[in-house]
């Protein structure tokens, strides 16, 4: 199915360097290591497994499930409430008992039947289970951020592009038909010079209350799987699924959590995919001591400038004139754009017709369906590895240096601060023995 080919021991050899826990070297091998064609025959589904069917990972399986040209035949969950649940959805839509139930991602992406996997864990996961995905030789669609450090995310790239697969970042904001109409007309110069962009983002950590004190694992729950790479800490029946977001081990709340949205909305206007911020400062509010586990910023605020001239501004949107979205300020007027709104700043702007000396951007109208075409094709996806890779870049230097209190410099190229060792530091996480990322 893919375009590389390599013999049946060079893949055995480079699994077994998967440092992944108790992971073996697969003695199930992807189809496309003996000659399966290099696109997917027109008539053939896509098979899928889903690994994370929580609140995200069921919706974008429902998804899925809707496509003709997709197969899910299996899903995988450390919550086996949530893969009951999922297994049940995909059996009724195909009236049959076919699809498989696992609890450890390493069994999915192990079966050589499989050309793909949707990957919608925690944050604090991601790269992990993505590495190890394109080693197996799998197509990838895998919700944002792309990773929980910058050089986690380093991996993830280095990796897909090492073995040749289809990426595609849940930043679904590019298929839909208003983002990309707004960045087409800033980059085709409809609002002059563009020399500021806000991006607002949501206020305040979403906790859904409930016990924060030690208590029993439910037996249903595989919480060591869950932890993963992530400090021990005591199960309590608010740390998991939901809660995630707001606890630094496994994300960096809202921040993290929009910036592959609306940050990478702003890169695509500015034509900055690939760049990030050089000088980075900002502060932020967060929580107090009392609220225990919950630790990501309530409020944030911090000033971005890119080596392309201009800065982004990033913040909660309390602090934001146009709250949530991207507000892209040039020397001739000025475009906002969010979820279901496009403003600007005379009604004729937004009546431009593009011209075929315009910037055109590219069109999807499906994410998950772009996914599945670009399977077959071997294309680029419309949100690949880099881009989303950059995305977050920025969202994660702003984390660094509201934590820290001071002005930043990044070398985007190098991926490295300059001249600050504890800023440095922050780049990489020491990671629970036995798990570590290795491509």
């Amino acid at each position: 199915m893919k375009k590389n080919k390599i013999s049946r021991r060079q893949f055995l050899k480079k699994s077994a360097g998967i440092s992944l826990g108790a992971l073996v070297a697969p003695t199930i091998v992807p189809s496309h290591v003996f000659g399966k064609p290099g696109v997917v025959a027109p008539n053939d589904k896509i098979t899928i497994g889903c690994i994370g069917v929580g609140g995200m990972g069921t919706g974008n399986m429902r998804s899925f499930l809707e496509l003709p040209d997709a197969q899910v035949v299996a899903v995988c969950d450390v919550d086996r409430n949530h893969a009951e649940n999922a297994q049940n959805l995909v059996n009724t839509k195909y009236g049959s008992m076919d699809c498989a139930i696992y609890k450890d991602f390493r069994d999915v992406i192990s079966r050589k039947d499989i050309d793909a996997v949707m990957i919608a864990t925690p944050d604090h996961l991601h790269a992990i289970i993505a590495v190890a995905a394109a080693r197996a030789g799998k197509d990838i669609y895998c919700e944002k951020p792309l990773a929980y450090t910058i050089s986690e995310g380093r991996a993830v790239v280095d990796a897909v592009h090492r073995y040749d697969v289809v990426w595609q970042t849940g930043s679904w904001q590019r298929s839909q038909q208003h983002f990309r109409y707004a960045c087409e007309l800033v980059r085709s110069g409809k609002i002059g010079e563009v020399n500021k962009v806000h991006v607002g983002l949501p206020y305040g950590n979403g906790i859904r209350q409930g016990s924060t004190q030690p208590a029993p694992v439910p037996e249903h729950f595989d919480y060591n799987m869950w932890l993963g790479p992530a400090p021990f800490v005591p199960y309590n029946p608010t740390r998991c699924h939901w809660n995630f977001r707001w606890i630094s081990d496994y994300s960096g709340g809202q921040l993290t959590d929009w910036a592959g949205h609306h940050i990478d909305i702003a890169h695509w206007g500015m034509n900055t995919e690939h760049s990030a911020a050089v000088e980075i400062e900002g502060r932020a509010v967060y929580p107090p001591a009392s609220d225990g586990q919950f630790d990501t910023p309530n409020s944030y605020y911090f000033e971005a400038k890119y080596a392309e001239g201009f800065t982004m501004i990033v913040a909660d949107s309390r602090q934001q004139e146009k709250g949530m979205g991207v507000h892209f300020m040039g020397s001739d007027g000025w475009i906002h754009v969010g979820r279901g709104t496009l403003t600007a700043s005379s009604k004729s702007l937004l009546k431009t017709r593009l011209s075929a000396n315009d910037t055109r951007l590219y069109i999807s109208n499906d994410h998950r369906q772009n996914f599945l075409d670009c399977v077959r094709s071997r294309e680029k996806t419309i949100t690949p590895v880099n881009v989303a890779h950059h995305s977050i870049m920025t969202g994660h230097l702003g984390v660094i240096a509201m934590k820290l209190g001071r002005k930043l410099r990044f070398d985007v190229k190098k991926e490295r601060f300059v001249n600050d060792a504890d800023a440095n530091r922050m780049l990489i996480r020491p990671m629970r023995s036995p798990w570590h990322v290795s491509i």
